[in-house]
């Protein structure tokens, strides 16, 4: 399962949400007051996790919203090719690939026996950090 559900009321700085089908981090929330007629509404920023582009939508308070599950792991490089990285996870020992980080200061410290962070979420990889160092 890669999504779960809650309530737009409920969506706080920091936390995670899907606008137009990309999984993202919340930047701010803003409510406004009920009107005569009708509820509460919030306003969400957010960036897209994998491609950065930030989104805002405008919700009822009451609205169901899908979060994203975004899970946060440690693996190794075992190969650095010209676009893509392969990562062996530490903890399935599972090899994969994932696409070279557009932060070139990050790809450039990627080489085999370097281990990272990366977060999956949605069937999607991203690298995030160097892990210890």
């Amino acid at each position: 399962m890669s999504v779960t559900h809650g309530t737009a009321g409920d969506l706080k700085k920091g936390s995670y949400v899907v606008i137009d089908g990309e999984p993202c981090e919340v930047l701010s929330v803003s409510k406004s007051k009920p009107g005569k007629h009708g509820a509460a509404k919030i306003r969400v920023d957010a960036r897209g996790i994998f491609d950065e582009t930030r989104r805002s939508k405008i919700f009822p308070a009451g609205a169901s919203v899908e979060i994203p599950i975004v899970d946060k792991r440690t693996g190794q490089v075992t190969s650095v090719m010209s676009s893509t990285v392969q990562i062996m996870d530490l903890e399935t020992f599972d090899i994969f690939e994932i696409p070279l980080p557009k932060d070139k200061e990050l790809a450039n410290k990627l080489s085999p026996g370097v281990e990272v962070e990366y977060w999956t979420s949605m069937g999607r990889r991203k690298i995030v950090r160097i892990r210890g160092g």
